[in-house]
């Protein structure tokens, strides 16, 4: 048997390399066509019995994040992610309003905007009422 040459070995190693790198391209491929996005947010929450939601008491969901109030017209919930880059808005000093603390956003009880840099009021989530007296809230 001879010895093998330079060449030979060069080749050797080279075709080695091309095909490590073959297969760590087709492991990729294989990575990303099998890739699964994560879920998102859900958009649809159980609050609960209705009697945990006294008359014209606001109950603050931060889990949501939505402010919740039972009214004489029925339940009235609003998103408390700020319109202006979606920080989470808070309940003010009075109590009467919300304010956003990354830029200093401020909405009325209702979510109207009372002071930018927020343009657009917090939008409204539908709520229903299930026939054995829960509650369940949809933000779509």
């Amino acid at each position: 048997m001879t010895e093998p040459t330079r060449r030979d070995f060069l080749k050797i190693i080279t075709n080695a390399f091309f095909s490590l790198s073959g297969l760590l391209g087709l492991g990729g491929l294989f990575r990303f066509f099998s890739f699964q996005p994560d879920p998102g947010p859900p958009t649809e929450f159980n609050l609960g019995s209705k009697y945990d939601f006294p008359y014209n008491a606001q109950v603050i969901r931060p889990d949501i994040p939505a402010a919740i109030w039972h009214t004489q017209a029925g339940y009235i919930a609003i998103s408390l992610v700020c319109t202006h880059l979606g920080c989470t808005a808070e309940e003010n000093e009075t109590g009467e309003g919300f304010i956003c603390p990354c830029h200093g956003s401020r909405y009325s009880k209702s979510g109207n905007v009372l002071e930018g840099p927020a343009t657009k009021n917090l939008p409204r989530y539908r709520i229903e009422e299930q026939e054995d007296r829960r509650l369940r809230l949809f933000t779509k």
